[in-house]
Order: C-alpha cells, then sequence, then structure tokens
C-alpha cells in the first residue's frame, strides 16, 4: 500500500476502502461496533492520523483538508466516519503535550486514540500528576485505541480548583487503553457501529505531562491548525459526518427513484413531479448547507494563519464557525427525514441505505457541540450579551 503522507495520497486509499465501508454497514452495526480488522485498514489508509502533528509522523492537514476527508468517509459508512472524526480530534492533544511524551503516544502511525472532552472525571493533584477516577460516556471507538483521554474536573487538598475566570479548572487525561474498564452500553438507534459505550477508571496515576487544557495551555506546535479554535474543529468534525451522511442519502435516493415504482403506477419516483420538486430542494439545502460552513471554515482559517501563538481568534469568528456547524448538521438530517418519506415503504426495511441514514444523521444532532444549545449560545453573541466564550 502506498505510503500515507499527503493529502492526495490519503483521498486515494480512502477512495480505496470506501466500497468495504459500504459493504459492512450492517455488520457494523450487528456488532455495535468498529470491527478491529476494519479498524486496521482505516489506520493504514490515515483515517485516524488526518489531524496529528507532522512532527510525530501526522498529516496535520489544514482544516478544509481535515472535513474533506472525515466527510468522504461518512459519505460510506457515517459510524466509521464517526470513528475517524474522534481519533483525529483526540489526536490534537499531541499538539499541546512535550515531545518526548507525545512520541510515546502518537508516533506509531497505526495509533488510534480516544476519548471524551466533558469533565466527568475527577482528577485530585498528587505530587508530580494526578489520581483519577472516573466514568465518561459516548467512548467513539474506544475498543480499537491504544490510548484513551478523560475529561476531569480537578481538585486540590479536597477543593475544586478554580481559574482566575471563576470557572472550574479542568483537564484531559490521557491513559493507556489497558487501564480502563469498557461498558456495553451502547445499544442505540443511530451511529450504532461506532461502539460509543461508557469508559471508565478507578484511581489510576497520570503524569502532568500527559494531562492537557484546551482551554488555558498554549499548544507547542504553531500550526495554524493548532491555532484554530479546539471546539471549532470539533464542530468541524461533526458537521463533516453529517454532510458526508447526507450526501449519502440523497445519493440512495436517487438510485431508489430510478428503479422503484409505486403501486398502480406505470412511472418510476424519478418520474414524478412532486418527487422531483422535493429532491431538487433537497439537493439545494445540502449544497447551500456545505457552501455555508465552508465559507465560514475558509474566512476562519484565514484568520488562524495572521495569529500569533497564544493570541487566539476572535470571539465573534469562533461563533460564526459553530453557527456554520450547527446548521449543517441539523440541515442534514432534515433532508435525510425528506428522503426518507420520499423513499415510502421501501426505506422501512434494513435493506434500505435510507433508514439507517436517517437514523444516523438523528445520533448527530445529539452531540453537545451541534445541539440547539448552540442557537442559545451563539445568539448571546450576536446579541452582545455577557457570555463565557471559552468553549466557543
Amino acid at each position: 500500500m502506498t505510503e500515507i503522507t499527503t493529502y492526495e495520497t490519503l483521498q486515494a486509499a480512502l477512495n480505496a476502502l470506501a466500497p468495504e465501508l459500504a459493504d459492512r454497514a450492517a455488520e457494523m452495526e450487528d456488532a455495535r461496533r468498529l470491527p478491529a480488522d476494519l479498524a486496521g485498514k482505516m489506520a493504514a489508509a490515515g483515517a485516524f492520523r488526518m489531524m496529528t502533528p507532522k512532527t510525530y509522523g501526522g498529516l496535520e492537514l489544514t482544516a478544509r483538508e481535515f472535513i474533506e476527508g472525515v466527510e468522504q468517509i461518512a459519505r460510506a459508512n457515517a459510524s466509521a466516519g464517526w470513528c475517524s472524526m474522534i481519533a483525529c480530534t483526540t489526536s490534537m492533544n499531541a499538539a499541546y503535550m512535550a515531545p518526548d511524551m507525545a512520541t510515546e503516544i502518537y508516533a506509531e502511525p497505526l495509533t488510534i486514540t480516544g476519548g471524551v472532552f466533558a469533565p466527568m472525571g475527577r482528577a485530585d493533584v498528587e505530587g508530580d500528576g494526578y489520581r483519577v477516577s472516573g466514568r465518561w460516556q459516548w467512548g467513539s471507538g474506544s475498543a480499537n485505541c491504544s490510548w484513551l483521554a478523560g475529561g476531569c474536573m480537578v481538585f486540590e487538598d479536597g477543593e475544586l480548583k478554580r481559574l482566575p475566570s471563576g470557572a472550574p479548572d479542568q483537564r484531559m487525561m490521557v491513559f493507556p487503553a489497558s487501564e480502563a474498564t469498557l461498558h456495553d452500553t451502547w445499544h442505540v438507534m443511530g451511529l450504532k457501529g461506532t461502539g460509543s459505550g461508557d469508559l471508565s477508571v478507578d484511581n489510576i496515576f497520570v503524569p502532568v505531562a500527559r494531562s492537557v487544557s484546551l482551554i488555558t495551555d498554549v499548544p507547542r506546535e504553531t500550526g495554524p491548525l493548532y491555532t484554530f479554535p479546539a471546539f471549532g474543529l470539533l464542530s468541524l468534525g461533526v458537521s463533516a459526518v453529517a454532510m458526508g451522511n447526507a450526501r449519502a442519502s440523497l445519493d440512495a435516493f436517487k438510485d431508489l427513484a430510478s428503479a422503484k415504482k409505486s403501486q398502480g403506477s406505470k412511472k418510476t419516483l424519478a418520474e414524478r413531479q412532486t418527487i422531483q420538486a422535493s429532491f431538487a430542494e433537497a439537493e439545494a439545502q445540502w449544497r447551500a448547507a456545505r457552501a455555508y460552513m465552508m465559507a465560514e471554515l475558509d474566512e476562519t482559517w484565514a484568520v488562524a494563519l495572521g495569529v500569533k501563538p497564544g493570541e487566539g481568534i476572535p470571539v465573534e469568528r469562533r461563533a460564526a464557525l459553530r453557527m456554520a456547524c450547527t446548521h449543517m448538521t441539523r440541515t442534514g438530517a432534515d433532508i435525510c427525514r425528506t428522503l426518507y418519506d420520499l423513499g415510502g415503504g421501501a426505506s422501512l426495511f434494513e435493506s434500505s441505505d435510507l433508514q439507517r441514514r436517517f437514523r444516523d444523521a438523528h445520533a448527530m444532532t445529539q452531540h453537545i457541540v451541534t445541539a440547539p444549545a448552540t442557537w442559545e449560545l451563539t445568539g448571546r453573541l450576536l446579541l452582545d450579551l455577557p457570555t463565557d466564550g471559552g468553549m466557543v
């Protein structure tokens, strides 16, 4: 297999893998996780190293290339795209760590990392590290990971540490997957193949050098990818999966409409005027949402190129990007719902791609970075109301 060192070689490898990702969708849903052999093939194709710094052998793509790569995978299989997105965004921790620690964790080409940002754990300061316990939901792809991370509230001498702003101090704790327990809790409607069950650790020690704060720490890597807002990249990742999933739903409906005839009719669905109009509207919605998100992405990237290390990107620009991501994710779900309806009874069968795309799309809308609460957060900023912009 060609070594994956550029965006072009990544695209070629992902294109070659796409048919298998699509063909094994039902298998993934039955297993409720990404099969280990398929995860290995994705790793070899570079699907998990799009955001890993070049310092450690990663691709360190531009933000646009990253979401196009995830979109490409999700178009074949949304659960696979989701696992890729999670592994890539967690690998950004490498940009914040000391080189020796980052090398140990991220330099191996086939390494897969995962984890949960939400601070569901507790980390008590102990010497040159933390004593960590916690249980985290939504550990996507964890079964295939060699390293995991979990967000924690930080305590010292039994008291919750706070930042100068008054907000709780929280950090991502990175630990070997062998120190975690995976719980079989992933019994869900959509994104069934992601294996996003709970993970937990009990009283493990994590050195300070293996902890990261995406809020207060300054990345050691100085490339624009790491100047770009971290929560913006996570939002883009979720939206990229939604974008690829909705595109695949449009493609699946086109194939169905060209062949299916309603009972008692000699016309295919594609030959019916109401179907033609609804399909064109759904296509326009997808193109508009994608164009809007790409425009906000490109503008934010341009700002990131000019920002000096440690400065950060203005909150108004970060909010504009988050709005576009939320719009794409939720529009993608609306499109999948429309096409599921238009497919009629044929959409109901497990053999139909439309029903799975519909379920997956609505699972994505539940992620916190593109959930309805994002509208409130960004709306406060648009209305010039006092807002904590740390999570934007």
